[in-house]
């Protein structure tokens, strides 16, 4: 984007579809990049994507999946790495932005699913509904390659810069609240073994 392109905030870029973002994101990766898929609706749509071994659905542990993510970035820094995170969970971890800033992964990129809502215990409006950008919080804690989507053609820009890059990336997509495609498959030993093997380390 150049400086002479208007900034996207959060109240100006589309309200978008992250079953439909993420089925953009997982038809992007072709060289066996991790993807890190946080709690409730962000993981059911990364699973409903495809069952690819180099992902990890995260299960109840609301907040951890941009730690996860970075602590899988600098364990394998050859490996693009992807976190995938709402807008409820994250805002549970802010401090994870300064810590990401601080290591300054390379090959890590951040995506935020914002709807303003805690979707899957009963739409409750979260801080980025009312006063709070993620984005802006992004780049005061030192991650200055963060930016809204402006709508699917842009997200999926931003993914080729992350992908083709140096990060540290964060992507904010502002989304609906339409339901997930699918529902991840509730086994937490068969996730993690998945994975390990997915990512080379476990035969």
């Amino acid at each position: 984007m150049s400086n002479l392109e208007p900034e996207i905030t959060r109240d100006s870029a589309a309200t978008l579809n992250r079953t439909a973002l993420t089925r953009r994101l997982v038809a992007r990766l072709t060289s066996e990049e991790a993807v890190i898929g946080g709690i409730g609706h962000t993981n059911f749509d990364l699973w409903a994507a495809g069952q690819r071994p180099q992902n990890f659905y995260m299960l109840g542990s609301m907040g951890l999946a941009t730690p996860i993510a970075l602590g899988v970035a600098i364990a394998q820094p050859q490996r693009k790495v992807f976190a995938l995170d709402g807008d409820g969970s994250i805002l549970m971890q802010l401090g994870t932005f300064g810590t990401v800033a601080a290591t300054a992964p390379k090959n890590l990129a951040i995506i935020i699913w914002d709807n303003g809502a805690y979707h899957i215990t009963g739409a409750q409006k979260t801080l980025t509904a009312t006063c709070t950008d993620i984005v802006a919080v992004a780049r005061g804690a030192g991650l200055k390659q963060a930016q809204w989507a402006a709508d699917e053609a842009h997200f999926d820009e931003l993914v080729t810069r992350a992908l083709e890059g140096d990060g540290p990336w964060l992507i904010a997509a502002k989304i609906d609240q339409t339901k997930p495609a699918g529902v991840t498959e509730r086994d937490p030993v068969k996730i993690r073994l998945n994975f390990m093997a997915g990512i080379g380390t476990r035969a």
